[in-house]
């Protein structure tokens, strides 16, 4: 069972203070409860290159414990989420902008432990599994993906024992399965889900709208506008959901659909055809060498 590192709530709290970068879990304990001040606290996990996206994820969290609470940043390329021929290394790092970022933002420290530290005994050989929850669209795409996220997370959690964990809705089958586990496992958090925060022109944020070039980044527009066109045929039924937002991908030049899919958010599956209420269309592709995943809410009738 994990500690329970907090003091009993109080009305009186503690002082922000400026964000601290931490590596350690020791320096972070020491850091994050500096004092014997009982305050509230929220987590923001992140694979660091920090942007506006993640900048309103800590923004919410701030606003969700208040001026006096604690806001902790963590800052983790998680290697069991990367399988056979991904990103890993190419997976973007900066850790000072990070740090300034999520200062800006409101975060009293930053945790970025490195691999030896977060698994100290190597890759762990217990892990926990996301179940039928993980097998499909992501899951099918990169196996064992969503057991590695929920591994760290589960870490995480323990680590920071927070009062609320704060994601974003643009990872929905991420979000929908770490809600799942806090509810399966009794874990004393309260999952908050932020808006995906998009361009101008309706590209959702994603640190890998890095490797995209000019020309990828137009094409890559494909994706948000069957997500829309999805979204406004929601009146007509799931099968016209489908097919609105199909209809765009099909047309695109340089995007090569990995999946596009109606699902229920609560477990993750395929809306039926007389699916009513609200669903989720989700869709993965490729745009030259880079995969980006997108989603939006849809009220179906």
């Amino acid at each position: 069972m994990a500690r329970d590192r907090r003091p009993a709530k109080a009305p009186k709290a503690a002082k922000v203070r400026k964000a601290v970068l931490t590596r350690t879990v020791d320096e972070f304990e020491a850091a994050f409860w500096p004092d014997e001040q009982p305050v509230d606290n929220a987590v923001v996990m992140t694979m660091g290159a920090l942007h506006a996206g993640h900048a309103a994820l800590v923004r919410e969290a701030r606003r969700r414990v208040g001026k006096d609470g604690r806001v902790a940043v963590t800052v983790f390329v998680n290697p069991l989420q990367f399988g056979a021929g991904e990103d890993l290394d190419r997976y973007p790092r900066t850790l000072d902008e990070d740090v300034a970022l999520a200062e800006e933002m409101g975060a009293d420290v930053v945790f970025a432990p490195t691999v030896e530290e977060m698994y100290p005994n190597g890759e762990p050989l217990v892990r926990l599994s996301a179940g039928p929850m993980g097998e499909g669209f992501e899951g099918a795409s990169r196996p064992g993906h969503f057991d590695g996220m929920l591994t760290v997370v589960a870490k995480l959690l323990h680590i920071t024992d927070p009062d609320f964990a704060v994601f974003g809705e643009k990872d929905a089958q991420q979000l929908a399965i770490v809600r799942r586990m806090v509810a399966d496992l009794d874990f004393d958090v309260e999952v908050v889900g932020v808006p995906t925060v998009r361009e101008e022109d309706g590209l959702a944020l994603s640190s890998r709208n890095r490797f995209l070039s000019g020309a990828e980044r137009v094409q890559a527009l494909a994706l948000s506008r069957a997500l829309f066109a999805g979204r406004d045929a929601g009146a007509q039924g799931p099968k016209a959901v489908r097919e609105a937002a199909a209809a765009v991908l099909e047309g695109a030049d340089g995007v090569s659909p990995d999946y596009l899919a109606l699902v229920d958010p609560l477990s993750f599956t395929e809306a039926p055809d007389d699916f009513q209420g609200e669903a989720v269309l989700a869709v993965a592709a490729r745009v030259g060498s880079t995969r980006l995943i997108d989603n939006v809410s849809v009220i179906v009738r």
